[in-house]
């Protein structure tokens, strides 16, 4: 019979005694000594599964965004550092989210605002509201005018997955930056400027995908190819795995851009059949409960059932049950203090390379398939 463990030995986690905050701290150090408990320590430990396993040369790192996060700021002050400091290979994102970035690129402008205004007299005004950000109409009117410019171009005529779409937009929106004389504004720009690849899940549910539905009606030929983002975005996960390196998925949300991320291993395993294991990190950033049954609040455990995370990697998951408005400057920030600069990957540039990887993959599956007569 096992002998019984005192108190002593059933305690094997660090003593809380941490030092008192001050001013002169970094946001990295207040993370990690002050960040004991709690959802305190759920976001310490994000912070640190994100710096020091996610972050490592042979990972590769897929974000999504989901809520309203480029118009409270947050495309510039952390998802462009961490594009540019190779710490995110590739995104799925809301095309609200990347509608309403490309307004900072265009220079038009959002404003720090109240959740208590009078919206029926904000909206004779002519003022749009995001919660407590305000932003003039006409800057609505103004993107939509942009997006219907470029993509009445005859480079847009054709069907074309939305990461193709995202970076020829892209460039148009860095162009304007440059132009304007604005510098770093723009998630899309600098996407384009270092090869990310940005997919969007639902591509008519936004006002990018609004406009663009209005230009074929006046027949232009510009179609997002969904099916196309499947194979794609499946792709860079299978050549990231059949190379020998790591996959991580970093999900601020939930909601349709959670599952792309996620599904990208049941795409490989499910359908293909091609041998996988899933995802080797999970960190997701979240308010949603798990207990309503919704994808937003499925924990790590949930997504083994399925194929999307490797069983034997679950202990290295965190979920964070914080504001994305509160989490993702600190992850930043620790990120930023802890680890050195990756070398963007530029993923976009090797779409063509990963998807032979995965056809050839399929290939075999299909082959094999057909030697036994299961198609």
């Amino acid at each position: 019979m096992a002998a019984k463990k005192t108190a002593v030995e059933r305690i094997s986690g660090a003593q809380i005694n941490p030092p008192a905050v001050t001013g002169k701290m970094s946001a990295a150090d207040l993370v990690d000594t002050a960040f004991l408990a709690y959802n305190g320590r759920r976001l310490r430990d994000a912070c640190r599964l994100f710096a020091e396993k996610m972050l490592t040369d042979d990972t590769v790192v897929g974000i999504s965004l989901t809520g309203a996060l480029t118009p409270a700021g947050l495309g510039m002050s952390c998802i462009i550092p961490l594009i540019e400091n190779g710490f995110v290979d590739w995104m799925v994102s809301t095309g609200a989210n990347l509608y309403h970035d490309t307004h900072f690129g265009l220079g038009l402008k959002m404003f720090q605002g109240t959740a208590e205004a009078d919206d029926i007299a904000l909206r004779k005004a002519g003022v749009v509201r995001i919660y407590d950000i305000f932003f003039d109409y006409r800057v609505l009117l103004s993107t939509d005018a942009f997006f219907r410019e470029i993509a009445r171009q005859p480079e847009f005529q054709r069907a074309m997955s939305t990461a193709e779409f995202h970076f020829m937009a892209g460039r148009y929106v860095a162009e304007r930056e440059r132009v304007l004389k604005l510098d770093r504004r723009s998630l899309l720009a600098s996407a384009y400027k270092h090869a990310l690849p940005v997919y969007t899940s639902s591509p008519g549910d936004s006002s990018i995908g609004m406009n663009l539905a209005a230009l074929e009606l006046e027949g232009y030929e510009l179609r997002l190819d969904p099916l196309t983002d499947v194979n794609e975005t499946a792709a860079i996960v299978y050549a990231a795995k059949a190379a020998g390196m790591k996959s991580a998925v970093f999900i601020l949300g939930g909601g349709s851009p959670k599952n792309f991320v996620l599904q990208t291993e049941p795409q490989i395993q499910e359908v293909m059949g091609v041998a996988e294991k899933g995802h080797d990190y999970f960190l997701q950033v979240t308010d949603a409960r798990p207990d309503t049954g919704g994808l937003s609040g499925a924990t790590p455990n949930e997504a083994v059932s399925w194929g999307k995370i490797d069983p034997e990697r679950l202990p290295d998951s965190v979920v964070c049950y914080v504001d994305s408005t509160v989490a993702l400057p600190l992850i930043t920030a620790y990120a930023l203090a802890r680890r050195k600069a990756r070398k963007p990957r530029r993923l976009f540039e090797q779409r063509e390379a990963m998807m032979a990887k995965l056809t050839g993959a399929y290939e075999k599956v299909l082959r094999k398939r057909a030697k036994g007569g299961k198609l």
